[in-house]
């Protein structure tokens, strides 16, 4: 098949770690990459946010991202790109006039109302994934959400208007229900992970690099990984370490994600979480690593005793997949999609989200067990090979194309008759 992956924001190329770059750009590399082993022919389009990226350009993994252009040939935070869809639908319209696609696959509500745009006059299907919904975050962030006003309803206007929705998970068929979308209407395939990248093995690499002295190099370690934003609970990681080291463990916090290192003094969400840090007299327990190369995470991972990700909501949540490939136990929030991944007494446990307390106490228990933390690593890898491998989920994801496809050309012979 001509598949065409819509990315508004979330360019595959881009370097991880940044306010608007994560897992959503983990997500459509891999399934473009997917796609093309698979045969089909992939072409990610994505708005051009520098002046020095080509209009196309060929990856080593066979797909080609196409830089859009739709405003200004530089950043612009997601929240404030919604001024520039109609351009962006207009010359995705305009490229699929002339190179028409089978099927577009739209990831993010911008980019869906942009592709909704883009295909008028034009009899090619559109399937969205949400990645995370204006619902939700609005009911987490209050006040705080930055989306544009309108996002909801226009949400809820995509439900109606796509021809299937892919969800990550079953929390999130429950929204889009509660939008007004007949589960009928979608499909559940799970966010994936590399299990030949993520894999168990040896710590003491990284704890030497990390650690420094022989002492810390013997301590126990927690490891946080993923974007520096306030809803994804690294405070409460950063409080919870505080309640274990007054009930006296030797525990350190390894963070991972923001800027690189040599930026970390001046970012904003790290001046904060070390005054947290100081204000509970943790400094000398938590690291700040910065953003790291996603080839880096692995080895990370590995050093750790616990992986720890407590966000406030998750529509997904990439990381418990990679600790679990990994062969480490998880921690994590009963949100989203880890009330799915993470499997409580089998590979890890769920703690309420924003309760640092519950998350020590769970966490102490896990340090003092370490056959337990053995047996949660041993069946977190296999439920990631299983469940989760990139192969699985990109198998699934052709499947519904390919129904999406049919039913539409049996449709269209109807019509005909």
């Amino acid at each position: 098949m001509r598949i065409s992956l819509v990315s508004e924001h979330a360019n595959p190329l881009a370097a991880l770690g940044g306010a608007d770059a994560g897992g959503q750009n983990v997500h459509v590399a891999a399934l473009a990459a997917g796609l093309a082993r698979r045969g089909h022919d992939v072409v990610v389009h994505t708005r051009r946010d520098n002046v020095s990226a080509p209009e196309r350009l060929s990856t080593s993994d066979g797909y080609v991202v196409h830089h859009v252009l739709a405003g200004p040939p530089t950043d612009v935070p997601k929240d404030e790109m919604l001024p520039l869809m109609t351009e962006f639908g207009q010359r995705l319209g305009d490229t699929w006039r002339v190179d028409p696609p089978d099927v577009v696959h739209a990831h993010f509500w911008m980019s869906g109302l942009a592709s909704v745009a883009g295909v008028v006059g034009t009899d090619i299907p559109v399937l969205q994934t949400f990645h995370a919904l204006g619902s939700v975050k609005r009911r987490h962030q209050g006040r705080l959400d930055t989306s544009p006003p309108g996002r909801v309803g226009l949400e809820r206007r995509l439900c109606r208007e796509v021809d299937r929705v892919i969800a990550t998970c079953r929390d999130e068929v429950d929204e889009l229900a509660a939008l007004g979308m007949p589960a009928c209407r979608a499909d559940v395939i799970p966010c994936g992970v590399d299990t030949s990248l993520f894999t168990p093995g040896p710590r003491a690499s990284e704890r030497a690099a990390v650690g420094g002295s022989d002492r810390a190099r013997e301590r126990q370690r927690l490891v946080v990984v993923g974007r520096l934003v306030t809803r994804k609970g690294i405070g409460n990681a950063i409080e919870a370490l505080a309640r274990l080291r007054h009930d006296g463990r030797d525990v350190e916090l390894v963070i991972a994600g923001g800027p690189a290192g040599s930026a970390l003094d001046v970012d904003p969400e790290v001046e904060r979480l070390r005054e947290l840090a100081e204000r509970l007299r943790v400094t000398d327990r938590v690291v700040f690593l910065g953003g790291l190369a996603r080839a880096d995470v692995p080895d990370l991972m590995r050093s750790a005793d616990v992986v720890v990700t407590v966000p406030w909501y998750e529509p997904f949540g990439i990381v418990p997949l990679e600790a679990m490939a990994c062969g480490r136990p998880v921690v994590g929030s009963a949100v989203g999609g880890l009330l799915d991944t993470i499997v409580p007494g089998g590979t890890g446990e769920l703690v309420p989200p924003r309760d640092p307390e519950a998350l020590a106490d769970v966490l102490g228990e896990l340090l003092d067990d370490p056959e337990r933390r053995r047996r949660y690593g041993e069946a977190g890898r296999e439920r990631a090979v299983s469940l989760y491998d990139w192969s699985n989920v990109v198998a699934r994801t052709e499947a519904v194309y390919e129904e999406v496809v049919r039913g539409r050309a049996i449709s269209e012979k109807e019509i005909a008759r």
